[in-house]
């Protein structure tokens, strides 16, 4: 693991790391912020899974977390949305074929692929739930007993779904705006199909209300949407989680946030909430 950066804030140190993946077969960029604490205390650990187009940087530059995770003492990380390249071999990683934005680079959606040629190295998956956990808890005082993971827009249905098909490791999960049932709406499907092909079944493990109906349970859900964001009625259609949730008896809690985008500055403005949230549900030590 290489160190690309690190510069002290609130206490604590926000870096920025590059590895060999092995998940990948190139490299991947990632960020971790530790806040201040007391030599070997272990601390919980919150994941941020970021959007379209998205990197590690977005988040890490605009997402305004780390007063609240020094006031919490939580570690929060945020991996890149999908392999970069070159390879190994130093071959460019395949991409969208007509360069588009909502497929390829910036765009893994989190699931491991099983289709030509995106299957050699788009197995983000794999990446966020064991190769980058395991890298975190080798080099950070991370307390990997408590977890918990959120995300924003791609990024939310990556932690939807991964929290709900990994309850035991996750304590808690949340999402700004996200794509709640990617195998109902144009940027899901596309991805989907792209990824694992015409599997109904692949694409139910990655869908959260396809989950929910399926019998994926947590306790709790904490859900964020602008009701300004272009997206909403088309792609994010928070309703059907609500209605999944009703039905399965998660307690979902969605908040509805009048005149907020699908920007930094709705995300920014609610994290300090979320990660209120996470913190009560992580406990201490």
């Amino acid at each position: 693991m290489e160190q690309v950066s690190a510069n002290k804030a609130f206490g604590g140190v926000q870096g920025v790391y590059r590895h060999a993946s092995a998940s990948t077969g190139t490299d991947m960029t990632f960020s971790v912020y530790v806040p201040p604490h007391a030599e070997g205390t272990k601390l919980p650990v919150v994941w941020y899974l970021s959007g379209l187009t998205c990197t590690h940087a977005n988040v890490t530059e605009k997402g305004e977390f780390r007063a609240a995770c020094a006031e919490l003492g939580l570690i929060f990380v945020a991996p890149d949305t999908s392999p970069r390249g070159p390879d190994r071999n130093g071959d460019a990683v395949a991409d969208d074929p007509d360069g588009a934005y909502d497929f390829g680079l910036g765009a893994g959606f989190y699931v491991d692929a099983t289709q030509a040629p995106f299957a050699a190295h788009y197995r983000m998956w794999s990446y966020v739930t064991q190769e980058l956990p395991a890298l975190v808890a080798a080099n950070f005082p991370a307390d990997m007993e408590r977890q918990s993971i959120m995300g924003h827009s791609m990024g939310g249905h990556g932690a939807l779904t991964v929290g709900l098909a990994l309850p035991d490791l996750y304590k808690a999960v949340s999402a700004f705006a996200p794509i709640v049932a990617p195998g109902q709406v144009p940027w899901g499907q596309k991805a989907l199909a792209g990824y694992l092909g015409d599997d109904p079944a692949a694409w139910r493990r990655h869908d959260a209300v396809a989950l929910i109906e399926d019998g994926a349970w947590v306790p709790a859900l904490l859900v964020d949407q602008g009701t300004a964001d272009n997206f909403l009625e088309q792609e994010l259609r928070p309703e059907l989680l609500k209605a999944a949730c009703e039905t399965a008896g998660i307690d979902l809690t969605l908040n509805l946030r009048d005149g907020y985008d699908h920007s930094y500055y709705f995300i920014s403005t609610f994290m300090a909430d979320h990660l209120r949230w996470h913190a009560a549900r992580l406990g201490k030590d």
